[in-house]
């Protein structure tokens, strides 16, 4: 009982830890948007180095004010003592309010188990163009390399890594979208450009497989430079997986 204690008590020790790595910050966007963010900084800056840039975009059920929620998955990656060594970044990661998203994406549970549908044709999500306007301001205040600009997302965060690219495909120079999905009907050639690499559980209760799916054949259409995995019997909780994937910021950042 007493190594159960202190396992928990070490693992309640090492989150509080990752946590104090990140900024705690607000950004007010231009559309009006108070948008919290989390922040992290190469541990050393070296003179006159450019680094790369991270935009983490969280899933659905962590909306809200809580930006802490985010550090569950994905941003405890970029904190391990080996990546911030060898892949020294700037990691920015944005809270979408409760009411918000980060794609622009219909959900209807009624008529469909997974009922989403997406239309790029819809204005822009107030969460996404903040978060997109509080990367372009990191780039001018941090030491950051504006060629080097990554993005990956899980859920409603993966989605929002597809239509990111999309609208604004000079920005990054690759993305990791994580059970997500997009509008492959307007997916076009000029977001093509950038490398992806996509992953998805085929047993996914919460967004169809099918999904992931759909982009990767609407990418590799338009001759993209696209890597797919897929996990099987895995559900929602892909990112896990894909998270711990041994070559996945050494692919990102390759870019």
């Amino acid at each position: 009982m007493k190594y159960l204690l202190l396992l928990v008590a070490l693992s309640f020790s090492a989150k509080a830890q990752d946590l104090e790595l990140y900024q705690k910050l607000e950004f007010n966007a231009s559309n009006g948007l108070n948008l919290p963010y989390r922040l992290l900084l190469p541990e050393k800056l070296e003179a006159g180095k450019k680094y790369p840039v991270i935009l983490l975009l969280h899933g659905a059920g962590e909306r809200g004010s809580d930006n802490e929620k985010q550090l569950v998955h994905g941003a405890k990656l970029f904190v391990t003592e080996e990546n911030r060594k060898n892949f020294p970044a700037i990691v920015i990661a944005p809270q979408c309010p409760a009411e918000g998203y980060w794609a622009s994406v219909l959900v209807d549970r009624a008529t469909n188990p997974f009922g989403l549908s997406f239309d790029y044709s819809r204005p822009i999500t107030q969460p996404l163009e903040a978060a997109i306007e509080l990367v372009k301001k990191i780039l001018k205040e941090q030491p950051a390399d504006k060629s080097r600009v990554y993005i990956t997302g899980l859920s409603m965060g993966g989605m929002g890594t597809f239509e990111a690219v999309y609208r604004f495909p000079k920005l990054f120079a690759a993305a990791a979208p994580i059970c997500g999905g997009g509008d492959t009907k307007l997916y076009s050639r000029q977001a093509a450009k950038v490398p992806f690499w996509i992953f998805h559980g085929d047993a996914d209760a919460v967004i169809d497989v099918k999904e992931s799916r759909a982009m990767v054949e609407k990418l590799k259409s338009l001759q993209a430079k696209v890597k797919y995995t897929e996990y099987g019997g895995v559900n929602h909780n892909s990112w896990d997986n894909a998270f711990a994937e041994p070559d996945f910021l050494k692919w990102l950042l390759g870019n």
